[in-house]
This record gives C-alpha cells, sequence and structure tokens, in this order.
C-alpha cells in the first residue's frame, strides 16, 4: 500500500481544509484507515479513522469540527477540517491497516502503512 496526501497549507483560525489521500490499492480492501498528526515536541495524535464498514472514530479535540470519509471508487481517503485552531497545526499523516491487528479507533489509529504527510499551519 502506497499513501500520497495532498490539501495541506497554511489558513486563519476559524479556516477551512480538505486532505486527500491517494492510496496506490483498493482502500476498501483495508480494515482500518485514518489520520494521525504530529508536531515538533509534541506527541503522535490519532486524529479520526474509518473502518472498512464505514464506522469513523475521531479524537475528543476534533469531533464536531472534523469529518472523514472515504471514496472507495476513487482509492481516495479524505479529512474535511473546519473551525481550525493554532492548536491543529501539525504535519498530518494518511494511514492504513490491512489487517485487524488493532481496533480501529482515533486512539489506537492504523499505523502500518503511511505516507510522506501534509503540512497544515494555522495562524492569524
Amino acid at each position: 500500500v502506497q499513501l500520497v496526501e495532498s490539501g495541506g497549507g497554511s489558513v486563519q483560525p476559524g479556516g477551512s481544509l480538505r486532505l486527500s489521500c491517494a492510496a496506490s490499492g483498493a482502500i476498501h480492501s483495508n480494515y482500518c484507515m485514518g489520520w494521525f498528526r504530529q508536531s515538533p515536541g509534541k506527541e503522535r495524535e490519532g486524529v479520526a479513522s474509518i473502518a472498512r464498514d464505514g464506522t469513523t472514530s475521531y479524537a475528543d479535540s476534533v469531533k464536531g469540527r472534523f469529518t472523514i470519509s472515504k471514496d472507495n471508487a476513487k482509492n481516495t481517503l479524505y479529512l474535511q477540517m473546519s473551525s481550525l485552531e493554532p492548536e491543529d497545526t501539525a504535519m498530518y499523516y494518511c494511514a492504513a491497516d490491512p489487517i485487524p491487528i488493532r481496533a480501529c479507533t482515533a486512539a489506537s489509529h492504523p499505523q502500518t502503512f503511511w505516507g510522506p504527510g501534509t503540512q497544515v499551519t494555522v495562524s492569524s
């Protein structure tokens, strides 16, 4: 599985971005896909996950603001981010677990494969 993220950038607080993750293989065959983020000096944080059956999970810090979705026909995973805050500034990574080696939740986010990341910066 190869994953490539896009859609990052700089935005003012309160703004929106949509991240995309293009997968080389059929994403519907993956047990779990998701997003995690990491910024300098902070621990990796699982942001959102989506299971094969479409069940979603979010970190408390992004609930109500972020939405994860996938388009199986396009082999693409998305993360719609709204009401962005400076605390959301980080490198965002798309990740996948092809098999159920862990629960598909934001907390135990997929991490068997991941992409190079896309930077999101929220500042005024």
